[in-house]
């Protein structure tokens, strides 16, 4: 199979996944809304106007492709009680996959999505990720599920402010961090060896460290600037949260992060995908 479009390209994540699709040969289609930087970004692809919560526009985009790729999220400012592209979304692409002949649904979830549920710890955002998995699952159609760790890319794009590593709270689990351009590279092999069977992949990177620990590896690399780190106590952010949705978010992703007991379980991944080769020090240091 050949043909992919994918959901969510220009994303943090999204982009190094469709780089490494285009650069393995893939015929490549994105999905979307706005045309000037989806095409800014990847001026060779193709480009499909599309809507998750829009199954018309899906099942138009969808036909005559053959794996649809998922980069989907909830969006840090959003309320349980709006519609979500893993939820409300997620139906709809499932609806438009089966009418459009789809051969391949493939996934973004995570690894830490299984805290939910330990130390009384319950997110509504895990829980549509849980429902997601099983839509897909249940869906009738073959299916790729990738789980990964935490991304090097975190620190860049959400934690750098200014001159400062914003943590939060005690990290008390380290986390195997691995680059999306080496996931990226996973993903496309994967569509380059399955074929009618359904798979599921944890995705990790070659070390694992605590936040605080990958912060500090992460300033010690990092050229642009000298950085520091800069960490909010988890009760205060959980205050802000009962009033700002964004510091809601916040303390629940961190809250999980610094406790889920995260082992390494790629092995298998690397045996079929290939190994990861970025390191947490040359990925700062090439910023």
């Amino acid at each position: 199979m050949k043909k992919i479009i994918v959901i969510g390209a220009t994303g943090m994540l999204g982009k190094p996944v469709t780089k490494q699709l285009i650069n393995a040969g893939f015929d490549v289609t994105l999905l979307v809304r706005h045309h000037n930087k989806a095409k800014e970004l990847f001026p060779a692809a193709k480009l499909a106007n599309g809507d998750v919560f829009d199954k018309s526009s899906l099942v138009k985009a969808f036909t005559s492709q053959e794996i649809v790729y998922l980069n989907l999220s909830v969006a840090q400012t959003s309320k349980k009680s709006q519609p979500q592209p893993e939820r409300e979304g997620i139906d709809n692409i499932i609806a438009a996959a089966k009418e459009a002949g789809i051969k391949r649904i493939a996934y973004l979830s995570s690894l830490v999505h299984f805290y939910n549920g330990t130390n009384n710890f319950n997110w509504w955002a895990f829980a549509i990720k849980s429902s997601a998995i099983e839509k897909i699952k249940s869906s009738g159609i073959p299916y790729s599920i990738f789980y990964p760790s935490t991304f090097m890319e975190t620190f860049p794009y959400q934690m750098l402010m200014g001159k400062k590593i914003a943590l939060m709270g005690k990290s008390q689990m380290p986390m195997w961090f691995i680059a999306a351009d080496d996931y990226g590279q996973q993903v496309a092999k994967s569509f380059s060896i399955t074929e009618n069977e359904n798979k599921e992949y944890n995705i990790q990177g070659l070390h694992a460290y605590t936040m605080d620990e990958a912060g500090k590896i992460f300033i010690d690399n990092y050229k642009k600037a000298k950085l520091k780190t800069m960490t909010a106590p988890m009760g205060v952010v959980k205050f802000f949260g009962n009033f700002i949705q964004k510091a809601n978010y916040g303390w629940h992703i961190c809250e999980a992060l610094n406790k889920y007991p995260e082992k390494f379980v790629s092995q298998p991944t690397w045996n079929e995908l290939g190994t990861p080769t970025t390191l947490l020090a040359d990925y700062a240091a090439s910023l």
